[in-house]
């Protein structure tokens, strides 16, 4: 069995019991750094085996993993934080399963995104997770034309390094309208910004935001 297995985005208490009880029980976890993994693991005093499973490896490392499965070895599959599979190397294996009729479920938990979107007030009845937009100004401003044509609520993610200019760009195409950042979800200093985006860009220039920002407009 497969376990594709949510883990806190912030807060270590955010994991559910199920979560725990499978990580303590599955043969090997995977995952997209073993180091960050180990303070969850410490946490919760797991001594289960873990493996990297990252971008560059996930070819090589895919197919291993596979092989066990096929043995009948359980494996966890888990990321940093939230759930495998979205913007991260999980979606590989995950598809590497289901071609070869590997047993799984999920075990839900925290995604960032969802946390954001709910928190934000914005309509969630449609909206479009967009991961994360272009590096360069001109790709990210048409990505953002084409994101505004759907006419409903627009999720995604983006870094404290890009985002002033990210802002710079809403502003551009959508002009100076109300939207919301979270950043730092569930931990001690989480904050959201409910507020127009000229506003929002004075207040980043005073006091630079660290970390992964989710932008919902």
């Amino acid at each position: 069995m497969l376990y594709i297995i949510a883990t806190p985005i912030g807060n270590l208490k955010d994991i559910t019991l199920r979560a725990v009880e499978v990580l303590k029980s599955v043969d090997l976890i995977a995952c997209e750094d073993t180091r960050h993994t180990k303070i969850l693991l410490d946490h919760y005093g797991i001594k289960t085996p873990t493996t990297s499973f990252f971008p560059h490896n996930r070819f090589i490392k895919g197919e291993y993993l596979l092989k066990l499965l096929q043995e009948g070895k359980n494996i966890a599959l888990v990321s940093d934080a939230g759930m495998p599979g979205i913007l991260d190397p999980g979606y590989n294996l995950i598809n590497l399963a289901i071609k070869n009729n590997i047993e799984m479920t999920v075990i839900p938990g925290a995604v960032a995104f969802i946390n954001a979107l709910v928190l934000s007030g914005k309509p969630a009845h449609e909206f479009i997770f967009a991961g994360f937009l272009p590096k360069r100004t001109q790709a990210r401003k048409n990505r953002l034309k084409e994101l505004a044509k759907a006419k409903m609520t627009i999720v995604f993610y983006e870094s404290c390094h890009r985002i002033l200019a990210t802002l710079e760009d809403i502003f551009f195409v959508f002009g100076d309208k109300e939207i919301v950042i979270a950043r730092e979800l569930t931990k001690k200093f989480e904050e959201v910004k409910r507020q127009k985006v000229s506003q929002i860009i004075e207040d980043f220039k005073k006091d630079k935001p660290r970390g992964e920002l989710v932008v919902v407009i």
